[in-house]
């Protein structure tokens, strides 16, 4: 059974090989991510998830992985920044205060997808400006969903969560071995020390 991680996401990979599994072929699917006119967060990372899994091209007995990550304050979305700017306007967001991260998960055989979404609270503390700058200057926001990174420099920001760390960093691995072993993947939990 061919299985194929619609994401090109390193920490996507990395995850499924610390379970045993790794992934024949990476295929990441090419979707429009805008989120539409006050979709909610949840809503929004279930599409993307689902989107994700429908736009991977794969023979029908494949399967296909695919995920999507938002962070969210109340009801704003909080993207990947594009510029240091917002990345500094995220973390002052951020700072003192939780958020919220979801993780939606989708597997697909054929024209089936099976969904799971994982909702994490995070909380930050209280960012001094030298901390924001040094973060900005670090560069690892980049590329990151609410301009952080918590398996990188971004963990000495929060001191809890209430949830998933691996659904914070990309792939909930509780909900995305079930769904594989539901399908019938060898999950073999045989993976790599992190």
């Amino acid at each position: 059974m061919r299985l194929i991680l619609g994401s090109a996401s390193p920490r996507r990979a990395a995850l499924l090989a610390q379970i045993g599994v790794r992934p024949d072929a990476v295929s990441p699917a090419d979707i429009d991510e805008a989120p539409r006119p006050a979709e909610l967060p949840r809503r929004y990372v279930e599409r993307m998830a689902r989107e994700k899994a429908a736009a991977v091209a794969a023979e029908p007995l494949a399967l296909v992985l695919t995920a999507d990550t938002v962070v969210f304050a109340g009801r704003r979305i909080l993207g990947k920044p594009e510029t240091e700017g917002e990345a500094v306007q995220f973390l002052m967001l951020l700072s003192g205060r939780r958020h919220r991260v979801a993780t939606a998960v989708a597997l697909r055989r054929g024209e089936t997808i099976a969904l799971r979404l994982v909702e994490t609270v995070v909380r930050f503390k209280r960012l001094s400006d030298m901390e924001i700058s040094a973060y900005i200057r670090s560069g690892e926001w980049r590329g990151k969903a609410g301009g952080y990174a918590i398996q990188g420099i971004g963990a000495a920001f929060i001191p809890s969560i209430n949830g998933s760390y691996t659904a914070v960093v990309g792939l909930p691995l509780t909900e995305t071995a079930a769904l594989l072993a539901g399908a019938g993947y060898p999950v073999s939990y045989e993976g790599e020390a992190a």
